[in-house]
């Protein structure tokens, strides 16, 4: 209560005051320096985890304070009542997700406090996302959508004076390119970061090099970013801390016996002496804050009040040091003034070291089933955006349910959540969360659904389980079942889809009453196998469906074709011995059920087996069991897929640390396996060892081969923890250079043993030290071929050897590697060692041909179909589906990044180029349609996170060393083509839209 008594008071002081003071923020309210000076700007933060060791709640509400001592809504409270104390007060707030749950519960009093100091730039927002997302793990639609969320809720909140100007990814370990240029597209200034590879930060200090401008797109030529490092780490303020969290003295004045201040000004100054010393202009940024500081906000800045006041004190006797309150917006803007030249940055920050032995590259992996999870999120979220406004959805619950899943998906981008990084309890909860979101989103496309198609009555059931072949709906049989599909992406799309059933036989229909052709394939045994899956179903009935937007086919069962005969097909000539302790095969599951009989194409000494369809053709090695060549796109390569071992000891959530001359164990024994040759799908399903299984698919017509692993329990003893990679080996002379996606973008170039800027520490990590984020896309070339691999999780990827890739798949260890979080990761479900399932899809294809195969194939490998389950009676004769609008008109690289409703009556569309400068070019087409099919009167452009009219954005431009001549004044961005605003009385010439490779044009739609 003592806290919101000064609140009070203060109130009524404000009430007072009849004539106010013009509100002023940004940087108009920065405090003013002083020429000829070192100017400190003291920064006031908090950083405040959204999970990691407790939940979200946990932190908010500062509960299981034994765990960690931690309330974010007691931070909140009391600096906002020590800030109305003193106007030269600041601070800023980063993390909007728990700033908007406290705002929830206040009174208007207090929110009209703190409106009054928004207003007048003494309460900052930094960043403004809903979260302080991570950047290795993290696919660039979700980064988007979580500062949407966060930007509105501060924009709607407070107005323009809340617009964040500055990103501060302050916790991340390692820093995207990707990330910077997304800053630069929504409008930001720069961002600050305080993790480095500990060489590279070394050189830097040398070099005064810790700022820099980042070119953060090959593509986009403005997309440039002012980026600095953080002198130190953003908790140490050596010997400065002065939170109820630390021991640090405090600074005593006075008469005391104790009187410190001239001991405590020296050590500061000296302090700043050697920050300084490291930058290019007479500005330093000295931030003070911690994890979940402030919680007594009167004990810091009743020091900090002290030390401003003593150290300026020293200017009358000749020191040139002058420290005032600020935030990393007024320092930037200071140094934007300051005329200064930077160095060049061109690629990315990963991977991140601490020290010589601690390359944080675990993460990139850890909690692998968490990390699919999270896709499946992205997945419905955006099926349910889309839905809501082509069926205009707009009840309280349903507008709800659909930020709720926005929100949670916000949460789940945090750098603690979707790395894998938080204690186990967390992660149970982030799942719960994600769950409820999932359901919500669920919810809304049935809701959705009913409107748009003839099915007002439709159960439109999702499966969440498919990935394991199970589906509540069709256990008990798929008679008379109508599989509704929705697809996401913006162009008619033609894909295969699975539906667990049981062993009989079906017949699929198209809305149209075509037949088409499927075909029933049994489920791998491993996966029947697995104890907690309920085995109705053995089987999933495989159909291609091609989809607009939504289409419904229905199943029905018919009698059983004599030419479904059940055979044993031919086995590999050697198979994996059943050592004790292995896997038992239950004896239900020992039958293998083919499609119709094998046909094998074997050498005349019978040493190999042929899988092909028209366009793909395998050849798998009788004698071991595995792959051994594969053929398509004119293109025939030597590649021999395995699954390999890394024995560690010291790994942990966070570090991926091999053991010292220890190389990779690949799995060694032959390979059983069993070829199902069906018309629409062939599969191999192959038993590694038994915890190791795949099976390796080809579809008729799709250019791609996918592999479904199995990997779990893994296996550990006293010693020894494991950590599991899938390796394609190939002839492919790629020496030591192969590529990876930037947040599932652009690709950055890698040279194995190399950095852009500085040598790395290698010694110690070789392996380790050679690993990058993988969220899409990894791949590697020479003169003639080009092998890629894409994943449906992200993951920790390299390339150790030439012609070889190399992705890490699931990790279970022994130890914490003692980095925080204080758990081993050995997670557990259902009592028992985690067992994951994943898919890896690899296209070869000859050098010279385009890379926009791979472009498609994320898309649709990010967003596939979403399928949907309803009883074929509750059809309705007299219901007619509603005409949904169609984007097919769209130039074949521009992707529907985004269409959900933004308020009660607008609707934010963004579209993309999703082809880079290599493969693509400048399209241009016209919005109209889809303008007047939405029922739109009027459309704006703004940046990229949709809350700023592109016609207002007005960014810093610094000068890059070596770019010509410094100019007299400050320079700007602004856009760099005319922001279209339209409205429905125009020619549809106004709604021409362009383009370029990898452009992102972001629209809000004002409709009828």
């Amino acid at each position: 209560m003592k806290y919101f008594g000064c609140i009070l008071i203060f109130v009524l002081l404000l009430a007072i005051d009849t004539n106010p003071t013009e509100a002023v923020c940004g940087y108009e309210s920065c405090p003013e320096t002083k020429p000829n000076m070192v100017n400190i700007h003291l920064v006031p933060h908090s950083h405040d985890d959204a999970g990691w060791l407790k939940t979200v709640d946990q932190y908010y509400y500062g509960h299981k304070n034994s765990i960690q001592h931690a309330g974010v809504q007691y931070i909140i409270d009391t600096v906002v009542s020590e800030l109305i104390k003193d106007p030269k007060r600041r601070f800023i707030q980063v993390e909007t997700s728990f700033f908007a749950k406290w705002w929830q519960e206040q009174s208007e009093t207090v929110k009209q406090v703190v409106k009054k100091l928004v207003n007048e730039g003494r309460l900052q927002f930094t960043g403004g996302a809903w979260s302080m997302n991570d950047e290795a793990a993290v696919n660039y639609q979700s980064v988007i959508d979580q500062f949407t969320v966060g930007l509105k809720f501060l924009d709607e909140t407070f107005g323009a004076c809340a617009r964040p100007r500055v990103g501060w990814q302050i916790d991340p370990f390692g820093h995207s390119r990707e990330q910077a240029s997304l800053y630069a597209q929504m409008g930001y200034d720069g961002e600050f970061f305080s993790r480095m590879d500990h060489n590279d930060k070394a050189k830097r200090m040398e070099d005064l090099s810790l700022e820099m401008i980042w070119d953060a797109s090959e593509s986009l030529g403005d997309v440039k970013l002012f980026t600095g490092l953080l002198y130190s780490h953003y908790w140490e303020t050596p010997g400065f801390c002065f939170d109820v969290h630390c021991n640090d003295d405090p600074i005593i004045d006075g008469d005391s016996y104790d009187n410190n201040v001239k001991s405590r000004v020296d050590d500061f100054i000296a302090y700043a002496a050697k920050v300084a010393a490291k930058f290019r202009t007479t500005h330093i940024m000295v931030p003070l804050g911690g994890d979940f500081q402030y919680e007594d906000a009167q004990v810091n800045y009743k020091n900090m009040d002290k030390l401003i006041k003593y150290v300026n004190q020293r200017q009358a006797t000749g020191s040139h040091y002058n420290i005032f309150y600020s935030t990393p917006a007024c320092y930037l803007n200071s140094v934007h003034q300051g005329q200064q030249s930077y160095p060049n940055k061109t690629l990315d920050f990963f991977p991140y070291a601490s020290d010589s032995n601690s390359f944080w590259t675990g993460y990139y992996t850890s909690r692998p089933t968490q990390k699919r999870f999270e896709r499946d999120g992205n997945h419905i979220l955006q099926t349910a955006k889309q839905l809501s406004v082509f069926a205009g959805l707009s009840s309280e619950q349903q507008k709800e349910d659909l930020n709720y899943l926005r929100q949670i998906m916000g949460v789940m981008q945090h750098h603690d959540a979707i790395t894998g990084t938080e204690k186990q309890a967390v992660s149970n909860d982030y799942d719960r969360l994600l769950y409820d979101g999932i359901i919500g989103g669920a919810s809304n496309a049935r809701d959705a659904l009913r409107v748009l198609t003839n099915l007002p009555e439709g159960e439109f059931e999702s499966c969440l389980q498919l990935n394991i072949s199970e589906c509540a709906f069709t256990k008990d049989g798929a008679d008379n079942v109508v599989v509704t599909l929705f697809n996401p992406l913006a162009h008619t799309s033609s894909q295969y889809v699975r539906v667990p059933v049981k062993e009989e036989s079906y017949q699929v229909t198209d809305e149209k009453g075509r037949v088409v052709a499927s075909e029933v394939v049994p489920v791998a045994w491993q996966v029947l196998a697995l104890e907690y899956r309920q085995n109705n179903t053995q089987h999933e009935l495989v159909f291609q469906a091609s989809v607009n937007k939504i289409a419904s086919y229905y199943i029905k069962k018919v009698v059983k074709a004599e030419s479904n005969e059940i055979v044993l097909p031919k086995p590999a000539k050697k198979s994996v011995k059943q050592n004790e302790g292995d896997l038992e095969v239950p004896k239900r599951f020992k039958k293998v059920h083919s499609m119709k009989k094998v046909e094998t194409h074997a050498d005349e000494d019978d040493s190999e087996t042929v899988v092909q369809t028209s366009q793909i053709k395998l050849v798998i090695d009788n004698n071991t069991g595995r792959l051994k060549t594969i053929e398509m796109n004119g293109v025939k390569e030597n590649i021999e897929q395995n699954f390999g071992v890394y024995e560690t000891t010291t790994s942990g959530a966070y570090v991926f640390r091999e053991v010292e001359s220890t190389e990779i164990h690949p799995l060694k024994t032959d390979v059983e396996f069993t070829v199902y040759n069906g018309s629409l799908v062939k599969e191999v399903h192959q038993q590694f060892s038994d915890w190791i299984s795949q099976v390796i698919r080809i579809y008729e017509g799709v250019n791609r081969v996918e592999f479904e692993w199995l990997v779990g329990p893994i296996p550990t003893d006293e010693d020894t923890g494991r950590e599991i990679v899938t390796i394609f080996s190939s002839d492919i002379s790629s020496n030591g250079v192969f590529y990876t996606d930037s947040n599932g973008r652009e690709m950055i170039v890698r040279a194995k043993d190399k950095r852009e800027d500085f040598t790395p520490d290698l010694g110690k990590q070789p392996t380790s030290g050679n690993y990058y984020p993988v969220v899409s896309r990894i791949a590697l070339e020479d003169k003639s071929n080009r092998m890629a691999l894409l994943n449906d999780r992200a993951q920790g990827g390299t390339s150790m050897q030439d012609g070889q890739l190399e992705l890490m798949l699931h990790r279970r260890l022994i130890r914490d590697d003692g980095y925080g979080v204080s758990e081993v990761l050995n997670e557990q479900k259902y009592d028992k060692p985690l067992i994951a399932r994943g898919k890896v899809y690899l296209i070869l294809n000859s050098v010279e041909e385009s890379t926009k195969v791979e472009r498609v194939a994320e898309k649709e490998i990010l967003l596939p179909f979403s399928v949907f389950f309803s009883k074929a009676s509750s059809q309705s004769s007299s219901a007619v589906a509603k005409t949904v609008p169609s984007f097919d008109d769209f130039p074949q690289s521009v992707h529907l990044l985004t269409l959900e409703p933004f308020t009660d009556d607008e609707i934010l569309l963004r579209v993309e180029n999703f082809l880079d400068h290599i493969e693509g070019k400048v399209v241009s087409f016209n919005i109209r349609p889809i303008f007047d099919s939405l029922g739109g009167v009027e459309i704006r452009e703004t940046t990229l996170d949709g809350n700023l009219p592109l016609s207002e954005m007005k960014r810093f431009k610094f000068h890059a060393e070596g770019s010509g001549a410094l100019s007299t004044e400050p320079e700007y961005y602004t856009s760099a083509h005319r922001p279209l605003a339209a409205n429905s009385s125009l020619e549809a010439s106004e709604f021409s839209v362009t383009l370029n490779p990898m452009q992102i044009r972001t629209f809000i739609i004002k409709k009828y």
